[in-house]
């Protein structure tokens, strides 16, 4: 198939390009590098050293034998080079990552929250237009969040994208609906990936186009079979307070001796999955696109779920790091409980590798091997949702 990666210099999208160019898929990514910029604007590198775009391309087409083909772009803005590249690709299919992906980065003030809503908002438009005007076949591909159905289940297990729902009628009959499950964003960021299923709803319905909205949890590890063979193709790994996933910066805080930073009394429960699962997940929906004129495949993209302290204590249980409780920069309950569906991947054929695994150790390994590129200055999370949360966390700070 040939298959377009929106998004393909990112810390999600360059492992999954690998994987979709080693299945035989004709792969193309498409990147405005702004990833790369965000680090500059935040003086922050990641652990692993990120070779260039020509470099990366260069030592795929050395080792696999096969071209991954690249174009800059800003799909936020390049509508008309947007229409032009899907109107001469026809691509079977398109995986959209070209989103600011952090949490914490869409809430650090006024111009990163414009940002995150104006570059995915006007991103996912901008591809459902021109994909009805220039490629109406071509089945959309969405990496989504589990953040958008907020983090408590109510005591039951959260259902893939939809509920079913009785409504009373005027006569008192009940009337069975199916309704998308209800949003509770908790950022900017999750606001705007719940505004992305909106757009779904409305596009698949009326311009009958295929879309698949992957709901995935938080990331864990960084490299692929792949991305290791050539340190060129090493993928990235952010630590710091905005972008770095929770168990990724505390691998990187065990490492370096720092405490392992909870926030709060840790008893938030979140979903995890590894990257090598996201990238086989996406492999798995691009295979089983919906037909036109169906309703949006909504998958979970999760492994399992655990709480942030009993995470905290298996990384300190491996490697001796102490605990330390921190404010929590997050607007949110102290804990919450949460349980998850993953029945559509798993029915793919998907056994997902689960925290315990050796491949845990792998990540504590690399974080051990890059620890002198570790800026200790940029691990805290600094970007706090509200001005009580934020003077938390400079109280806390000048106390530190």
């Amino acid at each position: 198939m040939k298959v377009i990666v929106f998004g393909g210099d990112g810390f999600c999208g360059w492992p999954t390009a690998l994987h979709l160019s080693s299945l035989g898929h004709d792969v193309t990514i498409v990147d405005n590098l702004s990833r790369r910029r965000i680090d500059d604007e935040l003086g922050l590198k990641s652990l692993t050293p990120i070779a260039s775009m020509p470099d990366r391309l260069r030592a795929w087409q050395e080792l696999q034998g096969r071209p991954i083909e690249f174009v800059e772009m800003d799909m936020a803005r390049d509508i008309s080079g947007l229409d032009r590249l899907l109107g001469e690709t026809q691509p079977d299919a398109v995986v959209h990552f070209a989103e600011q992906r952090a949490a914490p980065y869409s809430m650090r003030g006024p111009e990163e929250k414009r940002y995150t809503v104006d570059n995915n908002i006007s991103a996912t438009h901008h591809l459902l237009v021109a994909l009805v005007e220039r490629s109406p076949d071509t089945h959309l591909v969405h990496l989504g969040t589990m953040g958008v159905y907020g983090y408590s289940g109510g005591g039951f297990s959260i259902p893939e994208g939809y509920l079913d729902v009785a409504v009373r009628d005027e006569e008192g009959e009940l009337q069975q609906r199916e309704i998308l499950f209800p949003t509770s964003p908790g950022s900017v960021y999750h606001m705007t990936k719940s505004l992305d299923q909106l757009m779904f709803q409305f596009y698949a319905r009326n311009d009958r186009l295929k879309i698949t909205d992957l709901h995935q949890g938080i990331v864990w590890g960084t490299q692929t079979d792949l991305t290791m063979r050539d340190e060129r193709l090493i993928n990235r790994f952010d630590y710091d307070g905005d972008y770095g996933t929770v168990l990724n910066r505390f691998l990187v805080e065990s490492a370096i001796g720092y405490p392992l930073t909870v926030h709060g009394s840790g008893g938030q429960t979140r979903a995890f999955i590894n990257i090598g699962d996201t990238v086989r997940c996406v492999a798995l929906a691009i295979e089983n696109p919906p037909e036109r004129g169906e309703r949006v495949n909504i998958l979970n993209q999760v492994a399992e779920t655990l709480r942030v302290i009993d995470l905290a204590e298996l990384v300190s249980k491996r490697t001796g790091a102490e605990i330390a409780h921190v404010p929590n920069p997050r607007a949110e309950a102290d804990e919450n409980e949460l349980v998850v569906s993953n029945e559509g991947f798993r029915s793919l054929g998907l056994d997902p590798i689960l925290l315990d695994s050796s491949l845990l150790q792998d990540t504590i390994d690399l974080s051990r091997r890059y620890r002198d590129r570790i800026d200790r200055e940029k691990i805290p999370a600094r970007s706090a949702w509200n001005a009580e949360r934020q003077r938390e966390i400079d109280g806390d700070m000048a106390i530190a």
